[in-house]
């Protein structure tokens, strides 16, 4: 009789036990992965022949339910699932690396905006092996932050031959990389060749062959029933891999008797830095006048920081305290 009494709660305690083991396995979190590319088609079987299941497009988040060779079968948020090629998509630490990047990157100024022209990654790192998530359609703004330079090498490249004995090896070929934050907040690295920065064309006429880097409005004037901005342009080299963000500082301010830009200052030979900033001050008797600060490499490599003055239509530097302003370089007679 007690065998028979034991065996209801033998029964109900087995029971719970398969219960629980597969509540366990219904609360396990998968693998989690985002999609890389434009879009891409989920197909219902790994083969030659497949019938399209759905379609996922950048950005979105995937749940990885199994893998086969190359394929990666995955659920979408809506319940579809299908078999997709994993080098459409990237990992969760993939998708974390780029919030954090956005994260450090927030409080960064902003030195100009660019335009792409073309279809573009945007990269980890400034570099063509590095991973990428979001994409930008050709045409987009963006805001640029900060540039970088790396070795270009091209995916699948053959390894550089070894030069003939005593020559010289060759130079690396470098190129130049932008930070930049697009119009939903993403943040990562594109080539620069494929931006242009995006200033008014009266402006970039005057850019002379050089490369615009970073402008910036420094303030307004009032020319009949319009205001027309003043700007601050930093120029560099317009090739890729210098060792400094730009070499050439030019201000422009409108000339409300001629109606038309003018350069009110310019400075070349420069090894600058970026970031470049632009405030407002009080200069007591001249009023509160638009100021920029730059960063520049002395010859003995340190970075300087130089603050400048735009009292319209005169631009000056503004001297820290104790700074003594630079003597001019005395020219010798020629006899």
């Amino acid at each position: 009789m007690r065998s028979l009494a034991r065996t209801p709660a033998l029964v109900f305690l087995l029971l719970a036990v398969v219960w629980c083991g597969c509540d366990r396995g219904r609360g396990k979190s998968r693998e989690v992965a985002y999609v890389s590319a434009p879009q891409a088609i989920l197909r219902d079987q790994v083969a030659a022949v497949f019938n399209k299941v759905a379609i996922v497009r950048n950005a979105e988040r995937l749940e990885v339910l199994d893998r086969d060779r190359r394929f990666v079968k995955v659920r979408t948020a809506n319940g579809a699932e299908g078999w997709l090629e994993q080098r459409y998509v990237v990992t969760q630490q993939v998708f974390e690396a780029f919030q954090k990047l956005a994260r450090d990157e927030a409080r960064d100024p902003v030195q100009t905006v660019a335009i792409t022209r073309n279809d573009t990654n945007l990269h980890i790192s400034p570099a063509r092996s590095s991973d990428h998530l979001y994409q930008l359609s050709q045409g987009t703004k963006v805001d640029l932050w900060k540039r970088a330079t790396s070795e270009k090498v091209l995916p699948g490249a053959q390894p550089a031959k070894a030069p003939a004995e005593g020559k010289p090896a060759p130079p690396p070929v470098m190129e130049d990389w932008w930070l930049i934050r697009d119009p939903l907040g993403h943040v990562g690295w594109v080539l620069g060749r494929l931006l242009d920065v995006d200033v008014p064309i009266e402006i970039a006429q005057y850019a002379e062959g050089q490369r615009i880097v970073a402008s910036f409005v420094l303030n307004e004037v009032v020319d009949g029933d319009k205001k027309v901005p003043q700007y601050l342009m930093l120029l560099n080299e317009p090739k890729d891999g210098q060792p400094f963000d730009f070499n050439q500082i030019r201000v422009f301010t409108w000339n409300v008797k001629r109606h038309r830009y003018e350069t009110a200052y310019r400075e070349r030979n420069l090894k600058g830095a970026l970031p470049a900033t632009v405030s407002q001050e009080n200069f007591e008797k001249e009023g509160m006048l638009p100021v920029f600060t730059v960063h520049v490499t002395d010859d003995t490599g340190k970075v300087l920081e130089r603050k400048y003055k735009l009292n319209t239509p005169i631009v000056r530097r503004v001297l820290a305290p104790g700074e003594v302003p630079a003597q001019p370089v005395a020219r010798k007679r020629r006899r």
